[in-house]
């Protein structure tokens, strides 16, 4: 039986293809892209301030080390607009 590739910390959340992770001037972030299908609910872009709303794709987005305030990373995800999350520094 051949051995398991080992996977390193940093990416032991993340599924093929589903999660990268982006350099951004304030850290690095997992990104994962939504498609229209998959987006039933509304959200507020941080980026601009607009609605996101069903059906339309957008990027999520969440930093790879959390706050000081969040029990874990994944509770500071965010929904973006893929033209504002590209824009982000």
């Amino acid at each position: 039986m051949p051995r398991r590739r080992a996977v390193h910390p940093a990416q032991r959340h993340l599924r093929p293809t589903a999660e990268r992770i982006v350099d951004k001037r304030d850290g690095q972030w997992y990104v994962r892209p939504i498609t229209g299908a998959t987006s039933t609910k509304t959200y507020t872009c941080p980026g601009c301030l607009q609605a996101i709303t069903p059906a339309t794709p957008h990027t999520v987005a969440w930093p790879v080390e959390k706050s000081l305030l969040s029990a874990d990373p994944i509770d500071e995800r965010r929904h973006w607009h893929t033209a504002c999350w590209a824009r982000k520094h």
